[in-house]
């Protein structure tokens, strides 16, 4: 998922989680932390053999929070994978790249569409899972599968070219 600190973003992917221990890859950078929650919303981190302690205050959306870290606030928004979905595709709706491609790090889950398929606008063409959560992906005009560069079950990496398209142009 994408999450925004004040002015900098960062890529972050849940790596493992076995009880209060979590492995995070943050822009493609592994943390080993030690993570126990308060029901106050307090939290305290164990990191390389350093403490710290947070409070959290979440934000009215839900996917927003101020993070209180030594006598600092830092505001965190969470870009889940289908709100960064929704914001690609924003703009892009009226003219259909000739690429699908992935706009997260995840796994190709289902791929229901073959070589020389003629696809109409609105047809689902690949189902990707990030964060335990699967998205639809659909073209927005009609087109023909060129090359399809992944298979079920594979990892996919962000900004990975997942398949190839010929755009019909009706005259």
């Amino acid at each position: 998922m994408e999450i925004h600190i004040g002015d900098r973003m960062a890529d972050v992917t849940l790596v493992s989680k076995e009880g209060n221990k979590v492995q995070l890859s943050v822009d493609g950078k592994i943390y080993e932390v030690d993570i126990a929650m308060a029901e106050n919303g307090s939290c305290s981190i164990l990191h390389d053999g350093n403490s710290y302690n947070a409070g959290i205050i979440r934000g009215d959306g839900g996917k927003n929070y101020d993070v209180n870290l030594f006598y600092r606030t830092y505001h965190v928004d969470i870009v889940d994978t289908q709100v960064k979905y929704l914001r690609m595709k924003k703009g892009g709706e009226e003219k259909q790249d000739n690429k699908i491609i992935a706009p997260m790090p995840g796994k190709v889950v289902k791929i229901p569409v073959q070589k020389g398929d003629r696809l109409s606008a609105g047809d689902i063409v690949i189902v990707l899972e990030a964060m335990k959560m699967q998205s639809n992906y659909k073209v927005s005009s009609d087109c023909i599968v060129k090359e399809i560069l992944v298979k079920e079950g594979d990892s996919v990496a962000n900004s990975q070219v997942l398949m190839t398209l010929d755009i019909i142009i009706e005259e």
